[in-house]
């Protein structure tokens, strides 16, 4: 592991928070970087602007080898701005590429994005998965974000000859998850009869502990230059199998009821909620088959793994 400093952007995170510890119980020199002021126990935390076209990063790239960049506008189920495209664009384009350019100026030689399978798109027909060949087909303004944020990375890499390193990770979960992921397994445990019993689609999730795996490994691993990959667990599951298996971590017995996907969709749209049931409903599937290869990295926790350490946080808190 390098004993230069690595910058690391959205320490404040979900993701960004667990990061830190890694590389933090790896001895690892950590520069974090946040909008408001941080402490971290073993990092050198440092407050910069907002994201955006003019945010000054010189004070936080000395010495600096490589950034992780997990700091960004993120998606939001129900969007209040008027134009969320433009702000979305302000952040996590313009953004992106204001500190990677300062990086690159700076002698950084390698930028790790995180960015988000919404890049690929929303969904996946059964079994034809997701790989880093696929046409880019962004949809919301967030995904549209994140791809013209990795495009602009890609062509500084080649200008500048800094390694860009892009990482597409689908719903992330692990202990401290919010959100909608949460609420479910909220409802699991409090056996809340769910009309989610006859749902056959198939979801890739990653365990966030095999998202930072990928993340560590793109660090030590040359290979990883200038590369876009897919993560997950490596287990696809279906919205009744997640369920099955967040109550059996539980430990209690789960309430499915056996409702229609196309009722369960109809019923969503009169309320509203059709954008909920699509994630419920849909297939979402990535291969992860390029990782594996070029790096030699597999996941090293199961699905099971990670639902269970999720769980135990969830009882604990």
């Amino acid at each position: 592991m390098t004993n230069s400093p690595i910058l690391l952007t959205g320490a404040s995170g979900f993701v960004g928070r667990r990061l830190a510890q890694v590389l933090i119980q790896k001895n690892v020199p950590l520069i974090c970087a946040a909008r408001k002021p941080l402490s971290i126990a073993g990092a050198d935390c440092r407050t910069v602007q907002d994201l955006g076209p003019s945010t000054d990063w010189a004070h936080c790239l000395g010495g600096v080898q490589t950034v992780i960049h997990c700091a960004a506008r993120v998606h939001v189920m129900q969007e209040s701005a008027s134009d969320p495209l433009t702000l979305f664009r302000q952040v996590n384009v313009a953004g992106t590429l204001r500190l990677a350019e300062q990086a690159a100026a700076a002698g950084v030689k390698q930028f790790i994005f995180l960015s988000s399978v919404k890049v690929n798109g929303e969904e996946t027909a059964p079994g034809a998965a997701f790989t880093e060949d696929c046409a880019p087909l962004p949809i919301d303004p967030y995904g549209i974000s994140k791809y013209e944020a990795e495009q602009a990375l890609l062509a500084l890499g080649r200008k500048t000859g800094m390694a860009i390193t892009i990482i597409r990770p689908p719903l992330v979960y692990g202990p401290g998850v919010g959100a909608n992921f949460l609420s479910m397994l909220k409802w699991v445990k409090r056996g809340i009869p769910l009309p989610l019993g006859s749902i056959r689609n198939q979801r890739s999730f990653v365990f966030i502990d095999n998202l930072l795996s990928l993340i560590m490994c793109c660090i030590q691993n040359p290979q990883a230059s200038n590369q876009v990959f897919l993560v997950s667990d490596g287990q696809d599951m279906s919205t009744t199998d997640l369920l099955t298996k967040s109550a059996a971590a539980f430990g209690v017995i789960p309430r499915l009821l056996p409702c229609p996907p196309g009722l369960l969709m109809f019923m969503a749209t009169l309320t509203g909620k059709k954008s909920v049931a699509d994630r419920l409903c849909q297939s979402l599937q990535v291969d992860i088959h390029k990782a594996q290869g070029l790096l030699g990295w597999s996941p090293p926790y199961t699905v099971e793994q990670g639902l269970q350490a999720t769980i135990n946080h969830i009882l604990a808190s």
